[in-house]
């Protein structure tokens, strides 16, 4: 048999990113649809806890040693960065635990890491907003805590909606999102951001924007944005605004 071996070359030689997700993480798909084909993503979870989606889970999820444990589950396939993917769980204890997550993680031997809640302070930053409106899948009490955080960080939550959602928070309907959505929106708002790493928000992303003039910044979308702008790699996916920074 003649076979050219050139033709078996590859394959495609990847790049990796280290994903630290909540024990109840239902939209790894959705995390693909954010990055380019060279990129692997190698996911580790934190532990089960038996505690609905609140103020007690977002703490338990965010414990220093369950990142680095999780950080060490995936060092060996050498990724370049290490994500903790979770909004409510790096903004529950404000900006300085936030920082203090991320030393834990290169702590633990990340080359980098980056977290949702320190993503979002990042684009805010770029982007010079300082007026947001909020939706969240939370309780009122859990909302209110990402209002602190956005306040610490100079931003204003001009408007704020959020489900009231103790657990399948990633069963909600587009629908049903969109409409929150814009009825979350506010006119002096600068931007939209819709918290929750669980919450499928993919393609509602280009016709709200389009609709409201303005960036609706989603948890997935600007964490997978954290993390490829430190690899030096460009975003895929929907976002005006990903044009603007990146």
């Amino acid at each position: 048999m003649d076979l050219d071996f050139l033709a078996f070359e590859g394959p495609l030689a990847q790049r990796g990113i280290g994903v630290i997700a909540p024990f109840d993480l239902a939209l790894e798909r959705e995390l693909w649809r954010w990055v380019p084909m060279e990129v692997s993503l190698h996911l580790a979870r934190t532990p089960y806890e038996p505690v609905p989606v609140s103020m007690e889970m977002a703490q338990l999820v965010s414990d220093s040693r369950h990142l680095a444990t999780a950080t060490r589950d995936v060092l060996h396939v050498e990724p370049e960065v290490v994500a903790y993917l979770c909004t409510s769980g790096s903004f529950v204890n404000g900006i300085d635990y936030e920082r203090s997550l991320t030393k834990a993680i290169c702590d633990a031997g990340a080359p980098d890491a980056v977290t949702t809640s320190g993503a979002l302070v990042e684009v805010l930053h770029q982007l010079d907003l300082h007026r947001v409106s909020v939706l969240t899948p939370y309780d009122a009490d859990l909302t209110g805590k990402l209002h602190d955080f956005l306040a610490e960080v100079g931003v204003d939550t001009v408007s704020s909606d959020h489900l009231g959602l103790g657990g399948g928070i990633w069963k909600v309907s587009y629908r049903t999102i969109a409409e929150r959505i814009l009825a979350a929106d506010h006119r002096d708002a600068e931007a939209i951001f819709v918290s929750c790493t669980n919450l499928p928000t993919f393609d509602l992303i280009e016709p709200l924007e389009k609709a409201l003039g303005k960036p609706v910044l989603t948890a997935n979308q600007l964490t997978m944005w954290a993390c490829l702008r430190r690899m030096r790699l460009p975003i895929v996916g929907p976002g005006q605004w990903l044009r603007e920074v990146s």
